[in-house]
């Protein structure tokens, strides 16, 4: 029963409008969306409008659909469909793409298509028009002498794809090195019933199958033709006929599988077979885990200042060492100017990238995997015995050019060996070994080897992370270290978290890294909003 003194507002909904709604009016002034609309207004596509070829029907504006994906993405809508939804009812949507209603087809070639490889110059867009806002002050990251500096980090983001659809290195290798061994006993078989040409090539196989070498799915097919040529001569002979049948129908198909995994690996551990370009990581998530299972997945590097992104990259490696080199080189930085010092955690305090650091006149402020043990001496008296066996920790005398173990008993040179890292840089190694283990009542707590113990060193390295420690002792680098804590992290956990953004939505590497360049300007975009 209605009381009498309550009045409500009106409400008729088939009330007629002289004039239509404006839906500028509708939109706070400090809308997110408005914000998206004035960041993509003011920077260049051209590089977008190149991909467009002209001529047939007309084609939706490439920086109307541009503010399109961007707001979807900052509003954590990444799906197709969602967007194209968001278009016919949203009004945030339909007000930013002034009325136009693109399908989802046509979304997502745009964000497949026409992004593809064009994403960075986007990005560096942004990137330029944050700085001459004076958000990001490049002169101050790059060359002043305050607390700013690069901060790089990594995490590892779920591919679309099938968790245990997944191929193998280690095994691929097994099982083709089982599959060659059948094929040369099979072989061998069939050559042993033709002495002539057993006369002729004594113990090795046939020059078209590479003599003493291996076998592959080219040579198994000159050999099947040749013993189905054999077979024509002689069509009484059974076990000839079901040999062949054994290598055409069954060895012959897994080899050539075999062989396209390997290819299709290029060097890597593993790969899913639903996004091949995927490799199978250790995510973070299931740290703790009883049984943590390894899942598609690509590494994500970014760059950051102010807890903007100002680079980005996507690999295929799970470790982060070797992602440093090749996330640097990505960049375009604005006005080719690079920073003055880069500061990251113990992963990237690599040889090689410390000599990169130094080629390019880089302030070196990468920790290494020891930093810390340096540090904070262990108070333990237990553990600071346990210390005291790691090589770092021996007594080196260079006049001598020998080390000195815990039981005051020297370890000689060796040898010196060349190593090669996947990016291609030479590191050499000098091995040092010592010849009274046998009996020394220390060996248990020194090394489990059988042998003596034997240490290998980079003296290059060594120097390199002495400068490394002086840096990330200085009052500067105490500020960086302390910052870097803030910078990269704080990004990954509001693009996780507060933009829902844990896995890929595409397939493939170029689709992938062009969906994290919209992830990367959807946050900075997000972040400007904010202030």
């Amino acid at each position: 029963m209605r009381k009498a003194n309550v009045v409500y507002k009106a409400y008729t909904q088939t009330q007629p409008s002289l004039l239509p709604p404006d839906l500028n009016e509708m939109i706070p002034e400090d809308h997110l969306v408005r914000v998206v609309n004035r960041v993509v207004d003011a920077i260049d596509i051209d590089p977008l409008e190149a991909k467009y070829k002209g001529g047939g029907t007309s084609s939706y504006h490439p920086r109307m659909m541009l503010k399109v994906v961007t707001y979807a993405y900052t509003e954590k809508v990444f799906g197709s469909r969602r967007i194209a939804k968001g278009l016919r009812e949203n009004v945030n949507f339909i007000w930013l793409a002034g009325g136009n209603q693109p399908d989802f087809r046509t979304i997502n070639r745009f964000r497949g298509d026409v992004m593809k490889g064009e994403v960075r110059e986007v990005f560096t867009g942004v990137l330029e028009l944050l700085v001459e806002e004076g958000y990001v002050k490049l002169e101050n990251y790059f060359a002043c002498a305050s607390t700013a500096g690069t901060s790089v980090d990594g995490t590892k983001v779920g591919a679309d794809a099938n968790l245990h659809k997944v191929v193998w290195a280690k095994k691929t290798e097994k099982y083709k090195a089982r599959l060659r061994e059948k094929i040369n006993q099979l072989l061998d078989e069939i050559e042993r019933v033709n002495e002539a040409e057993e006369a002729e090539y004594g113990d090795e196989d046939l020059e078209e199958m590479g003599g003493k070498g291996g076998i592959d799915a080219e040579r198994l097919k000159a050999k099947v033709a040749e013993l189905n040529e054999r077979l024509r001569q002689q069509p009484e002979n059974k076990p000839l006929r079901k040999a062949v049948k054994t290598l055409q129908e069954d060895h012959l198909p897994r080899l050539e599988k075999y062989e396209q995994q390997e290819k299709t690996l290029q060097g890597r551990s593993s790969y899913s077979k639903t996004d091949p370009d995927a490799s199978s990581m250790r995510m973070k998530e299931d740290r703790g885990a009883e049984k943590p299972w390894p899942r598609p997945a690509y590494n994500t590097q970014i760059g950051t200042e102010g807890q903007f992104v100002v680079g980005y990259s996507l690999h295929q490696r799970a470790g982060d060492p070797g992602c440093f080199i090749p996330h640097m080189e990505q960049q375009q930085w604005p006005h080719g100017k690079k920073p003055r010092r880069t500061s990251g955690d113990a992963a990237y305090g690599s040889e090689e990238n410390y000599a990169y650091l130094e080629q390019h006149q880089v302030e070196n402020y990468l920790k290494y995997n020891t930093f810390y043990q340096e540090t904070h001496p262990p108070r333990n008296l237990e553990r600071r015995q346990k210390a005291s066996f790691r090589s770092e920790n021996f007594p080196y005398d260079p006049e001598q050019d020998t080390f000195t173990c815990p039981a005051q008993h020297p370890l000689t040179y060796r040898e010196t060996r060349s190593y090669r890292t996947d990016n291609g840089y030479l590191s050499e190694r000098r091995h040092y070994e010592c010849d009274h283990c046998l009996d020394c009542p220390l060996k248990p707590q020194c090394t489990k080897a059988k042998g003596n113990r034997r240490i290998q060193v980079s003296f290059k390295l060594r120097e390199y992370r002495q400068r490394a420690r002086e840096n990330l002792l200085s009052e500067r680098g105490i500020a960086l270290r302390q910052q870097r804590c803030i910078e990269p992290e704080s990004v990954f956990g509001n693009i996780k978290q507060n933009m829902g953004f844990r896995k890929f939505h595409p397939r493939g590497l170029e689709k992938v890294e062009t969906e994290w360049g919209l992830v990367c300007i959807a946050h900075n975009i997000r972040k400007l909003a904010a202030i």
